[in-house]
């Protein structure tokens, strides 16, 4: 810590764990290492966390921290590790939490959670093809049609998979200058995904048409680690860096509220019947409304609260937690 910087009461030391993916409170897909030859092996899990940390439990805070609870091990995800280390696991944003993809080496693989949970059987498998050791290094689950695509990320890569034929269906071959590190669809606009990497630049595509992106982000100094939609007001736009930044954007020209209101696509493209005193309003402009520095190190994570649409969690290499809001103002200029 900085002489004389005083700790908020909002930051906290957290140790970084090797969680991959968690969904609710039932189950959680985890990444654990193993040193088989002389070599590490990261691999997937299925996990339940207990029901006394279920919502609506009525222990007290005080007893939840008294109390170390452990984790049930239900499966393990390819545990023999034979399609190689596990980069990402994610679960199907919707359902009934059964299907997880995980992304190990070059493997997309789709998996069959049992009855239980006891048991997971692989229901599809696709695999990069290439010269080179190439090899997933980010994947998300697209929450739009049926929850049929997944995006992934391999080196300067951003490829999209349908997962009933396990076929390629799009590809942005150069999507940045350096290592794609992140992605994440936009939850109200669905052929819209944003990608950031090494070249410090956040990028929003257009799946219908990747030959060059939407919009771009370049504010950030060092590689960009994490990017996060508001999973309620898709506008704003979270990101956080080596540079142990964390900046809030306003990307509301590409967003499905650009006059105030929600619209469709459909809607933007009929410019000629708006009506004359609509002309005059025109959209705020995009931009970074906040930069949060209250890390010293690395910003490896950030995401935005799944309860409150105006609150966000960050996380640094050095285990410090840090919990922001959404400026009042801005808040109120969306809501009103």
């Amino acid at each position: 810590m900085a002489p004389g910087r005083a700790r908020s009461r909002s930051e906290a030391p957290l140790r970084a764990t090797g969680w991959a993916a968690v969904r609710g409170t039932e189950q959680a897909g985890g990444a654990e290492q193993e040193v088989t030859d002389s070599r590490v092996l990261t691999c997937a899990a299925v996990w339940r966390m207990p029901e006394e940390s279920e919502p609506g439990s009525h222990e007290s805070p005080d007893e939840a921290s008294s109390t170390a609870h452990a984790l049930e091990l239900l499966c393990d995800l390819d545990g023999a590790g034979a399609h190689g280390s596990v980069a990402c696991v994610v679960w199907e944003p919707t359902g009934d939490g059964k299907r997880v993809v995980s992304l190990a080496d070059n493997h997309l693989l789709l998996w069959d959670l049992q009855e239980s949970s006891s048991r997971a059987l692989l229901a599809g498998s696709a695999a990069l093809e290439g010269k080179g050791q190439l090899r997933f290094t980010s994947g998300r689950w697209s929450p739009h049609h049926n929850c049929t695509q997944v995006a992934t990320a391999n080196d300067t890569a951003v490829r999209g998979w349908d997962t009933r034929s396990m076929s390629q269906i799009y590809c942005m071959e150069n999507a940045h200058g350096q290592l794609v590190r992140d992605l994440d669809f936009n939850p109200n606009k669905q052929y819209y995904l944003a990608s950031c990497g090494d070249d410090c630049k956040v990028k929003f595509w257009d799946t219908r048409n990747v030959t060059q992106p939407v919009a771009a982000l370049e504010e950030h100094s060092h590689w960009v680690w994490n990017v996060r939609y508001n999973h309620s007001h898709d506008q704003l736009v979270l990101t956080g860096s080596s540079d142990s930044r964390v900046i809030l954007s306003n990307m509301v020209s590409i967003s499905s509220e650009p006059f105030g209101h929600l619209v469709d696509d459909e809607d933007l493209s009929d410019q000629e019947e708006r009506r004359p005193e609509d002309k005059s309003q025109e959209p705020p402009q995009d931009g970074v409304i906040a930069t949060y520095e209250e890390h010293e190190d690395s910003v490896y994570a950030v995401d935005w609260s799944s309860a409150d649409p105006w609150l966000f969690a960050s996380l640094s290499y050095d285990g410090r937690l840090v919990i922001n809001r959404v400026p009042r103002a801005l808040k109120y200029h969306i809501l009103l």
